[in-house]
């Protein structure tokens, strides 16, 4: 997949998560997905590729940027909570969708519960 096709992807799981909302505050250049005003997910273009930048458990974004090439340290974020996707051969739809969904739940669990708009430990798990 391709970074655009990475990113439409990306919105698109954005639009089932309660509680989430598009902002664009730093420039034009740069979507920031909140729910409840905390960032969960931002998408902008690096020099020449379009990326997905996400919030990850340390254990996990670390062993995620080990299996996967397009997956690297958070672009202008902290490296150890955060990881950048792009496009490329080792990420496909299905690994998109679950990274999105665990950012989102990683940042709703972090919330007062009076500002959860989901039970992050029931949300989206089948």
């Amino acid at each position: 997949m391709d970074g655009q096709e990475l990113q439409k992807i990306a919105d698109d799981c954005t639009a089932q998560l309660p509680g989430g909302e598009v902002e664009h505050r730093f420039d034009p250049d740069w979507d920031l997905y909140k729910v409840s005003g905390k960032v969960f997910m931002l998408m902008t273009d690096m020099p020449g590729h379009p990326v997905v930048i996400l919030k990850a458990d340390p254990a996990d974004a670390e062993a995620l940027r080990e299996q996967h090439a397009d997956i690297t340290p958070g672009y202008h974020m902290n490296k150890q909570h955060w990881i950048t996707v792009q496009g490329g051969g080792t990420v496909d739809e299905e690994l998109v969708r679950e990274l999105v969904s665990e950012s989102y739940r990683l940042v709703v669990g972090g919330l007062p519960r009076s500002r959860r708009p989901v039970d992050p430990h029931a949300h989206d798990r089948a």
